[in-house]
């Protein structure tokens, strides 16, 4: 007898747990939306509703990771079903019976239309309009954009973390078992989050659908109620409109609550621990807030008027436990190190911790070049990586030609990239990353090439030309073609070369502009001292040089960039001006490096009116009190006009073989070069003032607005 007794239980677990149990539930979902229900059977289904919404919840709360509870997002969709299946029985109930009133739709809708509300309609809607408001403005929504972006995030962060798997697999900190189990638990975490994304849709849409199906009811009683069943309109509204406002509360309450478990998963973070414990850990882990809070309460509940009784309570009583969280963090014995005590009994002593000092804070790296651990080899020279070669010559041709030394670059490995880019970073923040293969050679298009080559399409990343990488044996045929072809250091160390030359302002600083004012000092020592602090401080002269290195201006002369700065009458600290004055010195070396060899030197100039404007809006401008090199402020449409009126004209100029290059009156020319700095213009913009006397220079075109 016994033994029958397990198989048929058995017999039992096997049907629920195995392929029968789901289909069984969604057939009876399905009957009761089609068969009606007794009064009974609704109020044992509506409770096991509400007890289910309540079991989801604690769950929810008590999980210690989101993945701990990844069948939620089915359970969500499931007890959603239910509940709307429940809706319709209910309201096929409440249609048929609500004329007799009281229990006639169950003991539960009559509870919550009688006890919760008070037996008044009114506020039974209030109270439901409410509960509705806080389910789908509040919960719902927040929880449905935080799943949106949980998902997005976690997709987006799922290459690198496979290549994070796959570089700890390589470097032997992991087994291949390890790496498995990580991959498993990647995969499922995304398809939770995007499971989560798609199942707070159906939330949303209970949350309307409630709403609707009360409306519905209401109407829908008041005719049969008015039609069928003779009663009055008063009778009518008080009837249905109680029993459906109470089995819309019976439906809604357990609807808050699976929102709720909703809003828990997606806002928790992946911490062992459940979410009370997080919560007692992070909020009440120190006594100042609560002592802060209490005297906030105490201040509030002296003053006149207040409810003295409440406000000073609640002051006393965080007070209290503010004082009880400090009693019990000196209690608790601390964790100490202790060393290996000796055999006999000798006692352990306590390990000396070494205290913080700055030694422990990191300096940012001014230059930085991050790689993908398969970029490794390039940097390696027992790999025979050529890059730091590369980049030492870089470094070299660029202080030769900007005047300064150029800083070292750090080089480090970083995980989070993927395996085949890198990353150039100028203090600490990423300016440029792309994506390299370092088995192959990079072929550059120039713009006129004779054939076709067979290799992956790509971009060169210093000047965004299209490039193919192809293999090293196939490089002679890609120069056949016309293909400029460099190798994987070379085109990593052009671009680091690119984004230094753009970025030397930015990588001159104060100690090196002590090194140039040493260098003038061994040959001209009292122009040197005169220069520094006499005329003008080092902050000003670090100013100056910068403007000049923005615009493409190297420091090679320092004697006459001194020279000019002392020269300037009368004595000046104006960046603005003394830039100006050096330019105008320097004016050989800039012609030098826009036209070198040129006799007649092609420019381009304003049209006198708009000259004439310009010049009169940066007078206005300066009167105003702005500064000079935002003096020039013009109208978004005019800004634009002219912004695209200069960028064809440097076009036109490139495509004859010229350097676009724009001469306008001194006061504007700061303000202009800043224009087309913003506006993305290669034009370089010159006063007269800085034409030498032994050059000459033709006008090729006028650009108006």
């Amino acid at each position: 007898m016994n033994f029958d007794r397990v198989r048929l239980a058995g017999q039992v677990q096997g049907i629920f747990s195995g392929n029968l149990g789901i289909p069984i539930l969604l057939l009876s979902l399905l009957a009761m939306m089609i068969l009606p229900i007794p009064a009974f059977l609704l109020d044992v289904l509506f409770t096991f509703n509400i007890a289910l919404a309540i079991v989801v919840l604690l769950v929810a709360i008590y999980s210690m990771r989101p993945l701990d509870f990844a069948v939620f997002p089915t359970v969500l969709l499931v007890s959603t079903l239910m509940r709307l299946a429940l809706n319709v029985a209910s309201t096929r109930v409440v249609l048929l019976n609500g004329h007799e009133g009281g229990d006639a739709a169950g003991k539960v809708i009559q509870a919550f239309g009688e006890v919760v509300i008070g037996g008044n309609y009114v506020v039974g809607f209030v109270v439901f309009s409410i509960l509705m408001i806080i389910n789908f403005a509040v919960v719902t929504k927040g929880a449905g954009r935080i799943s949106e972006v949980s998902a997005r995030f976690t997709l987006d962060a799922m290459p690198g973390k496979q290549m994070a798997i796959d570089a700890d697999l390589n470097a032997g900190m992991i087994d291949a078992e390890q790496a498995k189990t990580r991959r498993v638990e990647i995969a499922s975490e995304a398809e939770f989050y995007g499971s989560m994304d798609g199942a707070s849709k159906f939330v949303k849409g209970d949350a309307i659908a409630g709403l609707l199906i009360l409306g519905i009811n209401i109407i829908g009683g008041l005719a049969i109620g008015i039609a069928q069943h003779d009663l009055s309109f008063v009778e009518a509204i008080e009837r249905y409109s109680l029993l459906t406002i109470g089995d819309g509360l019976v439906a809604q309450l357990p609807s808050l609550m699976l929102s709720t478990a909703a809003a828990i998963m997606v806002t928790r973070v992946n911490e062992t621990g459940d979410m009370g414990t997080q919560v007692v850990k992070q909020m009440f882990g120190s006594s100042k807030a609560l002592y802060v809070a209490a005297g906030v309460m105490t201040i509030m509940g002296i003053v006149p008027g207040m409810p003295h009784f409440s406000f000073l309570s609640l002051a006393a009583l965080l007070g209290g436990l503010a004082y009880f969280l400090e009693y019990q963090k000196k209690r608790t014995p601390k964790q100490k190190q202790v060393t290996q005590g000796k055999e006999g009994g000798e006692e352990n002593v306590p390990a000396e911790v070494k205290d913080l000092s700055w030694d422990d804070v990191a300096p940012v790296d001014m230059l930085g070049l991050e790689v993908g651990y398969r970029l490794i080899p390039l940097v390696d020279k027992t790999q025979g990586g050529e890059l730091l070669a590369r980049i030492k010559g870089v470094r070299r041709k660029l202080s030769q030609d900007l005047g300064f030394l150029v800083p070292s670059v750090h080089i480090r490995d970083n995980l989070d990239l993927m395996p085949n880019a890198y990353r150039v970073t100028l203090m600490g923040v990423s300016l440029a990353e792309s994506e390299v293969h370092p088995d192959k050679d990079l072929a550059i298009d120039p713009g006129q090439v004779f054939g076709t080559l067979d290799g992956i399409p790509g971009k060169d990343p210093s000047f965004g030309l299209d490039a193919v990488w192809v293999d090293p044996k196939d490089r002679d045929q890609a120069q056949t073609y016309g293909y400029t072809v460099v190798d994987v250091s070379t085109v990593v160390a052009t671009h680091i070369n690119q984004i230094m030359h753009k970025h030397a302002y930015e990588l001159i600083g104060h100690d090196e502009v002590q090194q140039l004012l040493s260098l003038l000092k061994q040959y001209n020592p009292k122009l040197a001292e005169e220069l520094v602090p006499n005329t003008v401080p080092l902050s000003v002269l670090l100013k100056v040089l910068q403007n000049l290195l923005i615009e493409g201006v190297p420091l090679r002369d320092m004697r006459t960039i001194a020279e000019a700065i002392m020269g300037v009458q009368p004595k000046t600290q104006d960046p603005m001006i003394l830039t100006a004055a050096v330019r105008t010195s320097l004016s050989r070396l800039i012609i030098q490096t826009l036209a070198d060899g040129v006799e007649e030197i092609p420019v381009l100039t304003l049209e006198p009116q708009l000259e004439k404007m310009l010049m009169q809006t940066v007078q206005q401008s300066q009167q105003s009190g702005i500064k000079n090199e935002e003096a020039l402020i013009l109208e978004p449409q005019m800004a634009e006009q002219l912004q695209e009126s200069l960028r064809q004209s440097a076009e036109q100029q490139e495509a004859m073989g010229n350097t676009p290059i724009l001469i306008v009156s001194a006061p504007i020319r700061p303000m202009l070069a800043r224009f087309m700095r913003y506006g993305m213009v290669n034009m370089s913009v010159l006063s007269y003032q800085e034409v030498p006397d032994h050059k000459k220079i033709t006008v090729v075109g006028v650009i108006g607005q």
